[in-house]
């Protein structure tokens, strides 16, 4: 840390979310407009200069005094190009030349480094849609085909509280985490970001009591067969995906334990996303459940 504080910061900047303080400095000013767009959901201005976290972000292009760690050679004329560099702390969290990967990966960093700290929240990897008054909550990680799911449903006419996390409290309500849908549209594994009205849906603003627990995940082919899960088998399936498990497990397994009690948890593979979310929607609208 001595050896980052003497690289001479020019600019920073203090924000609060979900009960901590981050800090973000910087070697140029002009990268805190284009870092704003990538703070985490829920931010306010903190102005203090004692903070819990601390990111810090050399932009290579702008360096004056680089070390030998930012800079590249490239080609025979000894041309010297600057990496980008984020830390974490002390630790290295990417180096890269291109400056919007530089800002991506500020952006998951610090929406991580939220979940897993964030005070009187619980954060589960999961996309979240509200439908007669009441969430239904699809834990996963990536790749399991959540999103598209939640998309589909929002499609469907669901409303919009999330396609990343989870937000509990310790009622086991679940919060918005309004972000843009992150969509994989065509074959490359690159995220589109999407906001809802483009989808013809809207968000919701309020939080919610968790009424359906979905445990799915994408196969090709599959139909939604669902079995019933026992409490203990849907608290272990949001626990898988639950960022602070580790750090405050006491506290994590409260939580879930009430949104366990209170909420039907089905759990089957699933196909298409359209065909899936219609069966779910009209399987809650119907009250039945799985035999």
């Amino acid at each position: 840390m001595l050896k980052l504080d003497r690289l001479g910061w020019a600019a920073g900047l203090s924000f609060r979310a979900y009960g901590l303080t981050i800090g973000v400095r910087t070697n140029t000013a002009s990268i805190l407009e284009r870092l704003v767009p990538h703070l985490p959901y829920g931010w306010e201005v903190s102005g203090v200069e004692t903070v819990d976290h601390l990111f810090s972000m050399l932009v290579g292009h702008t360096t004056e005094h680089a070390t030998p760690s930012v800079v590249r050679r490239v080609g025979p004329a000894g041309k010297r190009r600057r990496f980008n560099l984020l830390y974490d702390g002390i630790l290295l969290d990417i180096r890269t030349l291109d400056v919007e990967e530089l800002l991506e990966r500020f952006e998951s960093s610090v929406r991580l480094k939220v979940a897993e700290h964030a005070k009187r929240r619980v954060f589960v990897h999961a996309g979240v849609v509200g439908w007669r008054g009441r969430a239904i909550v699809v834990p996963g990680r990536s790749f399991s085909g959540k999103t598209s799911l939640v998309a589909a449903m929002v499609r469907a006419g669901a409303t919009y509280l999330s396609d990343e996390y989870a937000v509990f409290d310790r009622r086991g309500h679940v919060f918005p985490y309004l972000k843009p849908l992150s969509l994989r549209l065509g074959d490359d594994e690159k995220q589109t970001h999407v906001p809802v009205e483009d989808l013809g849906g809207v968000a919701s603003a309020v939080p919610l009591q968790v009424g359906h627990v979905i445990a799915t995940r994408f196969v090709e082919g599959a139909s939604w067969r669902p079995r019933n899960l026992t409490e203990g088998e849907a608290v272990l399936a949001m626990l898988a995906h639950t960022v602070p498990a580790r750090r405050d497990p006491a506290a994590v397994l409260e939580v879930l334990n009430r949104v366990a009690r209170r909420a039907v948890a089905l759990k089957g593979s699933r196909g298409d996303a359209d065909e899936a979310a219609a069966e779910i929607l009209a399987r809650v609208d119907s009250g039945r459940v799985a035999r």
